[in-house]
């Protein structure tokens, strides 16, 4: 994580810290780091919501198709029907953020 960007967290920063919290090899972190992701995606491509209870909600949209126009030209343009991802953070997270207190705050 030297030298890396403070407001970034990646997979890795993620496997590195399942591996020095929980004690798993890095083989392990990692796996178990790659089946959660992978049982999130799945679930969303299903087009399942996702919830996570003191964190937050992922909830897949349908959009339809939509006129539109190109920003350099002007032109009319068909903006194609498709899926978009969108997350509502839970209110303990909110409150986190804002550095309130979440003593009261009951989740998800």
């Amino acid at each position: 994580m030297a030298g890396q960007d403070k407001s970034t967290m990646t997979k890795a920063d993620i496997i590195e810290r399942v591996y020095e919290k929980i004690g798993f090899s890095k083989k392990e972190a990692c796996e178990l780091v790659e089946m959660v992701f992978g049982e999130l995606k799945k679930n969303l491509c299903d087009g399942e919501k996702v919830k996570i209870s003191g964190f937050g909600n992922f909830i897949i949209r349908e959009k339809k198709s939509r006129v539109g126009r190109n920003p350099q030209t002007g032109d009319q343009i068909t903006i194609s029907a498709r899926r978009v991802l969108t997350f509502r953070p839970s209110q303990v997270l909110k409150a986190m953020l804002n550095g309130e207190d979440i003593s009261g705050i009951k989740e998800d």
